[in-house]
């Protein structure tokens, strides 16, 4: 079975030899050499001020929310991983859902300002398969209105916009480091910022709230270990290279598939992908779900991602409709994009797509 991504690992014994630097001083948490060395690269490689590796993508976005002592109602985007409105709820916040931009699939900086209340606190977008937000407007309609920016960048490393790493736009920028993801540490993700202030709160949240035996704050466990800094460690020298090959793999499906396919993307030639997700869009959902069963009878597995909107959840209650959102959920497939994926795969992908748009 081909699936939608593949971890990309480095050799075992490349691993090893990292990993063998903290299991020889068995310290391997509770911020070891591994992680402080991971977080110094990952900041270089970024160009951003502060950065903390932590234990997950998710968790991160619950911090943000909390440094900034969010609880009332927050605009946020319907089309992106559950985890984004999860985070809102968690914290006892109020998810504003705000529809998307057709062409990025990301929220729609357009219809921002007509969605802010008395109680609007914060603005947290997603970089959808690493496309760009309207960094620009929002940051300029949150300065308007008082609002903080929080985006989950999940998708987002090694995205260039402007000459900065997406990752450095707004108040706090999160990214995941899952397996699934380009660069990552088996589980993991960080949290970025520019602010001295709620970079020192963010660091203690991540630590149960205090340094050795003194205690500043509230915290939670936000960290991570050893082991999963020596995977990072591992692989950043090998990001760039990443990146190209997955270019490789786009390019293919660009030139094989149909070209009544639509796609999402940028026009903003200063912007530099990562190629992280290959999405397409059909005509139909019932046209989606004939493809999908049609290719996993085939030995590929590809995901509708995201779906449903996240103004559909059950638990998503006196919402407005999203309806951009809600259409394009229903009918976007991501196919297999991996390092290693084989053109005769991608040919054999496109070809039963095809065959059916026929």
């Amino acid at each position: 079975m081909i699936n939608v991504t593949k971890t990309f690992l480095p050799s075992f014994d490349t691993y090893i030899a990292i990993l063998k630097r903290a299991w020889d001083k068995s310290h391997i948490t509770n911020n070891g050499i591994l992680v402080q060395e991971l977080e110094q690269g990952l900041k270089e490689y970024l160009g951003v001020k502060h950065l903390f590796f932590t234990s997950n993508g998710t968790v991160v976005l619950q911090m943000a929310l909390k440094a900034y002592n969010i609880s009332k109602e927050v605009i946020t985007t319907p089309f992106s991983y559950v985890a984004t409105t999860n985070a809102i709820l968690w914290e006892n916040c109020t998810p504003v859902f705000v529809d998307i931009n057709r062409q990025t699939f990301c929220i729609d900086a357009d219809k921002i300002e007509r969605a802010i209340t008395e109680d609007t606190q914060a603005i947290m977008a997603t970089h959808v398969y690493g496309y760009p937000c309207d960094v620009e407007k929002i940051q300029t309609i949150a300065d308007k209105h008082k609002l903080k920016v929080i985006y989950d960048g999940a998708h987002a490393f090694g995205c260039v916009l402007k000459g900065k790493a997406l990752l450095s736009y707004g108040d706090i920028s999160t990214c995941s480091f899952h397996a699934t993801k380009l660069f990552h540490t088996v589980e993991g993700g960080c949290m970025i910022t520019d602010d001295d202030e709620i970079a020192n709160k963010l660091m203690l949240y991540r630590q149960f709230g205090h340094i050795n035996d003194d205690y500043f704050s509230i915290g939670i466990n936000g960290k991570n270990s050893e082991f999963h800094a020596a995977m990072g460690l591992s692989i950043l020298p090998q990001f760039d290279q990443i990146v190209k090959r997955r270019k490789e793999v786009s390019d293919y499906y660009d030139q094989q598939l149909s070209k009544k396919i639509y796609r999402p993307g940028v026009t903003d030639s200063s912007f530099t992908y990562n190629y992280s997700y290959y999405p397409i869009v059909f005509e139909s959902e019932e046209q989606l779900v004939k493809i999908k069963a049609i290719l996993l009878e085939n030995g590929y597995n590809t995901r509708r991602y995201f779906y449903p909107s996240l103004n559909e959840l059950p638990y998503s209650k006196e919402v407005a409709p999203c309806p951009v959102s809600e259409e394009i959920s229903r009918k976007v497939l991501c196919l297999p994009t991996f390092f290693d994926l084989e053109q005769a795969d991608q040919k054999k992908i496109s070809e039963i797509i095809n065959q059916y748009l026929k």
